[in-house]
Parts: structure tokens; C-alpha cells; sequence
């Protein structure tokens, strides 16, 4: 399957280069994408400058692809891999249990995989894993707020041979003055929405250590 993923950038980007990058991204090193030209252009777009979306094609026939928005996987395999590389606030022993917890029983086997897709720990995404952590949500919240909050999905080059594969196909310009707005937009909307309705018996971060849920647990 040929698909096209946009990489939204302050600069044009026609030879990503395997290895490269910042291994404190959410899921480590890797050429960060996604299948959504608007959201490219948003996250591409700056303050007061505008932004590129460098736009690529893909083979994906015979990649290995993890796919953490799929019905195998739950919010917490995706938080999961987050905790590998991304910094949490820990104030209690109570949220370095939880992120061991999270780490492993919800461990991904991703390491030696040539794609990865999942959710864009934004500002808004990562304030609802922080406060999920933290106890001040429960896990239905988290999972809605994560899902239904429009953020967008990204899609991560982590292999030789899946950058072999890219193929460069131009670029747009990302005008600052209509994306930077959107994108605040959306991180706000996303941000202050409540996405769930009142539960019956809501399960937290401690109920699910205490009780010791496991991935496909009915409860999650």
C-alpha cells in the first residue's frame, strides 16, 4: 500500500536522515509524520514565521507497523511507550509506582519495529497523561479526552528500511497566519472539553495497580 505523510517542519526537509533527531520525543528517535496535511501545517507553522509541509510517499507492503490507535491496543500501551522517553512529573511515590506499573504491564515490543503510529502527546494530551498519573482523572477520562480530542495521530519512521522507502514529493508553505491560530485553537478546544459523561464506578490509576488490571482487562 502506497500512502502520503506530511512532515510539518521550519524548514524543508527533502532528505530525512536515519538516526537522526531527539530521543526525548514521544516515542524516541524517529521521523515524525502524519496523514493529515492540516495538521502538518499546524504543527509546522510558528508564532510569527511561516512553516513547510514537506509531503512524502510511502510504500508500506511488508513493514513492520505498530499501529497503538488499533482495537490490540489500549491508552495505556500508548502511555507506556511515552514513559520511555518523555518526563513526568513524579511528586509522590504514589506516580512512580503507577509509571512502573504503566511500563510494565503495558510494555510495547516496538524496539525493533519500521513504523509507529499513536496519538501526538501535545500540551493537551500531555496534561491529561500528567493528571491520569497523578490521580486527578479517571482512566475513562483520560482514554476519551486522549481519543476524542482531535489532536491528531502520528505516523514515526523508526528503521533504515522504512526511511529507504520515502520517497520526497515537494512541499507547501505553512502560513503562520492562518495555522498558528488553528493550532492554538485546537490545543485549547481539546484542552477544556469534557469528552465523558458521568460514570457509575470510575476506575483510577490506584485501582488499577491495587487491583492489578492487565492489558484486556473488560474494565479499560
Amino acid at each position: 500500500m502506497r500512502r502520503t505523510i506530511y512532515h510539518g517542519s521550519k524548514r524543508i526537509v527533502s532528505h530525512p536522515s536515519f538516526g537522526t533527531g531527539i530521543s526525548s520525543n514521544d516515542f524516541g528517535l524517529g521521523f515524525y509524520c502524519t496523514d493529515n496535511i492540516r495538521l502538518a501545517a499546524e504543527w509546522a507553522a510558528g508564532r510569527q514565521a511561516d512553516g513547510f509541509i514537506n509531503i512524502y510517499s510511502i510504500e508500506t507492503d511488508g513493514l513492520r507497523i505498530i499501529n497503538l490507535n488499533s482495537p490490540e491496543y489500549c491508552i495505556l500501551h500508548w502511555l507506556a511507550v511515552l514513559l520511555n522517553h518523555r518526563e513526568f512529573d513524579a511528586v509522590s511515590s504514589q506516580v512512580y509506582q503507577a509509571k512502573d506499573y504503566i511500563r510494565t504491564k503495558f510494555r510495547v515490543e516496538y524496539q525493533n519495529c519500521d513504523c509507529l503510529i499513536g496519538f501526538r502527546a501535545d500540551n493537551s494530551n500531555f496534561m491529561f497523561a500528567q493528571d491520569f498519573l497523578d490521580g486527578r482523572i479517571s482512566y475513562r477520562e483520560f482514554n476519551n479526552s486522549v481519543r476524542l480530542g482531535d489532536t491528531g495521530r502520528q505516523f514515526v519512521l523508526k528503521s533504515n528500511r522504512a526511511f529507504d522507502r520515502l520517497i520526497y514529493e515537494g512541499y507547501e508553505t505553512a502560513r503562520f497566519a492562518e495555522y498558528y491560530p488553528a493550532a492554538v485553537t485546537r490545543d485549547r478546544s481539546s484542552r477544556y472539553k469534557s469528552f465523558v459523561p458521568k460514570e457509575v464506578c470510575p476506575i483510577y490509576i490506584n485501582d488499577i495497580i491495587s487491583e492489578n488490571i492487565m492489558p484486556y482487562d473488560s474494565r479499560l
